[in-house]
């Protein structure tokens, strides 16, 4: 393995075509070509990956070299001939062998000219994406259709389709010593606080790691020091129109180029609860759905462990809620019966997802209703078992972030367990544990509850509420 540290671009044309062609693998790797044309009896080499590289673009630009032997030139001009034949957007010198072979594996085209220290690095890239569509998992009635893509350019220009302001930023990094992941921090400059950007920044640049090809996960791991807290310390989207909004609330976007979804940060657990539903409502019936969001996702939280409770110490019932709790003790332990039935729509969950898309419906309804009958007729789970860890699934499903759900889920299931070993202190204890643990939490240094704790009341009021849109002081 050749160490490209630091090696520069020699004047002598067979050097830098044999560092060169061992380093991309010319002849062992089929998509990286070289190409050699002669013009004005000097060497002219070009290197470039043929999948991502625009063929149109990298035509043109070899016809324009060719006809440069058509011109009377001086010889000791041909390089700033050269230089003014690369018309494109992105045109750039390179001394180095390390970052033209970094550039060139990255889709760009590279020239080196016999004679000169320096070569020429052009942007032809056309990478293989698809096209914007509206995200799975926040789909709404009304609103707009279009969505990230795997293409970092194109996820930017989404962006700065909805945020036309001369303040945005998107400044680029490249991750990894061997992958190289494009990664775009973006912010509003003149809105996001300068300590939050120039902190972001710096745990990016500080980033030591051979490869990324976890892309965005991989990178928030790295980021946050996630560790084995089950809470998301980021939010992710793949709408475009939510990164805008937020940019414009003071937080920083992070884009990873090869995946759809956009890191946003700091955020609160109410970031995570809001959806674009929400502002595509009118005032009064987004704040209904929000409101209805936070008591679905409590409910999900805690209703389980409360009927849990109520099933092992009936004592602690209302005579108004005399009828809860089963007829008659099943032959398995209700807290297994729980913790089953919880594993069991996990399950169903995981099997949705790898089942083909034709598939998938009716598999749930074969599991759901079939299995669910079967289990209730043979005596293994009780009736009221399946509704309310049914109804605990549902409000979880309300969840508009995918890791907040998954993350309550699990603390959800310790609770169970606690409560049914300890009763009431259990529940009491192990539910204030959880706000706590909550309560300690911080995305880059935001606490994770404000505006509840720290207790901001007007932002707090802004947060349950759904107010509408106003215009500027003196408009």
């Amino acid at each position: 393995m050749i160490k490209i540290d630091n090696l520069i671009i020699s004047n002598k044309i067979s050097e830098n075509v044999s560092i060169l062609d061992k380093l991309l693998g010319v002849g062992v790797s089929y998509d990286v070509s070289h190409r050699e044309f002669i013009i004005k009896d000097k060497k002219i080499q070009c290197y470039f990956v043929t999948g991502l590289c625009d063929a149109t673009l990298s035509t043109e630009l070899f016809k324009q070299l060719v006809k440069i032997n058509d011109l009377e030139v001086d010889k000791k001009k041909l390089v700033e001939t050269i230089e003014n034949r690369l018309v494109h957007f992105q045109v750039e010198k390179v001394t180095d062998i390390q970052s033209f072979v970094e550039k060139i594996v990255s889709g760009l085209l590279g020239i080196i000219v016999d004679g000169y220290m320096y070569g020429f690095i052009i942007d032809v890239r056309s990478y293989p994406t698809r096209s914007p569509q509206e995200p799975d998992t926040e789909k709404v009635v009304r609103g707009s259709r279009d969505g990230f893509t795997e293409n970092i350019i194109i996820n930017t220009a989404l962006v700065r389709r909805r945020a036309k302001d001369h303040n945005l930023r998107n400044e680029l990094f490249a991750i990894g010593d061997k992958t190289k992941i494009d990664v775009c921090l973006s912010y509003v400059e003149g809105i996001t606080p300068p300590e939050l950007v120039e902190d972001v920044r710096k745990r990016i640049t500080s980033i030591k790691i051979d490869e990324l090809a976890m892309s965005d996960k991989a990178l928030e791991e790295l980021i946050v020091k996630q560790k084995f807290n089950p809470y998301p310390l980021v939010r992710y989207s793949e709408r475009p129109d939510t990164i805008a909004t937020h940019l414009y609330q003071g937080l920083v976007a992070i884009i990873v180029d090869t995946s759809p979804s956009v890191i946003l940060g700091p955020i609160t657990i109410f970031d995570h609860i809001h959806h674009a539903e929400e502002y595509r409502q009118t005032p009064l019936i987004g704040t209904f759905l929000r409101l209805i969001r936070f008591l679905g996702i409590l409910i999900a939280m805690f209703v389980v462990p409360v009927w849990l409770l109520f099933v092992i110490q009936p004592e602690l019932l209302p005579e108004a809620l005399s009828f809860i709790g089963p007829e008659k003790n099943g032959n398995v332990p209700v807290v297994l019966q729980i913790l089953i039935a919880e594993l069991g729509i996990e399950f169903l969950r995981m099997a949705a997802i790898h089942t083909p898309t034709p598939l998938s419906t009716a598999m749930g309804l074969i599991a759901g209703v079939l299995v669910g009958q079967i289990a209730i007729d043979v005596g293994l789970f009780t009736p009221e078992v399946v509704l309310y860890v049914a109804v605990s699934a549902i409000g979880n499903y309300l969840t508009p972030s995918y890791e907040l759900s998954l993350a309550n889920k699990l603390c959800k299931m310790i609770i169970i367990v606690i409560t049914y070993f300890f009763k009431l202190p259990g529940l009491l204890i192990s539910s204030s544990i959880w706000f706590i643990f909550l309560a300690s939490l911080k995305s880059f240094n935001k606490p994770y509850l404000y505006p509840l704790i720290p207790l901001n009341i007007p932002d707090l009021v802004k947060t349950l509420i759904r107010f509408p849109m106003k215009n500027k002081k003196g408009a």
